[in-house]
């Protein structure tokens, strides 16, 4: 059984942690999310103060989350019907995996517990988490589940 790492720090104290961005930099995402609502990492790549890649290396760095090139990967169409499209939009994440009662779900901020804990809610799996970039996620979003809605 794998354990998942319980943490409480949210993507933009880690990357503030790790000097990729600093405190005027998250303060104004920050202020522009409380504005427009959105993701944080979005909002911080948006603004040009970081790169996907850079928070995808952060998280897997800081956390041990394992990064998966979802360009690289095909998803098999019954996994989709899991998650329904606007879950997989709101929280950006796409299911690509199921074994068992166990759902492995590729999500830009594997930091957000409540997207994590809907998905288990939604689908009855325990959810195991890989990073990949938004970008990434949202082309997958796109290909899996443009026919479903």
């Amino acid at each position: 059984m794998v354990t998942r790492r319980i943490n409480h720090k949210q993507l933009g104290e880690l990357l503030l942690d790790r000097g990729i961005i600093n405190q005027g930099q998250l303060d104004q995402a920050l202020d522009m999310q409380r504005e427009k609502g959105g993701l944080i990492g979005e909002i911080l790549v948006e603004m040009g103060f970081t790169r996907e890649e850079d928070i995808a290396q952060s998280l897997t760095a800081q956390y041990g989350f394992p990064y998966l090139p979802l360009s690289n990967y095909d998803v098999n169409q019954e996994i989709t019907s899991i998650i329904p499209g606007r879950v997989a939009r709101q929280y950006l994440l796409v299911p690509i995996d199921k074994i068992g009662s166990n759902l492995t779900l590729a999500m830009s901020n594997p930091l957000n517990v409540q997207a994590i804990e809907d998905v288990e809610l939604l689908s009855g799996c325990s959810v195991q988490t890989f990073v990949s970039t938004s970008s990434d996620i949202k082309r997958a979003i796109e290909k899996y589940y443009k026919d479903k809605e």
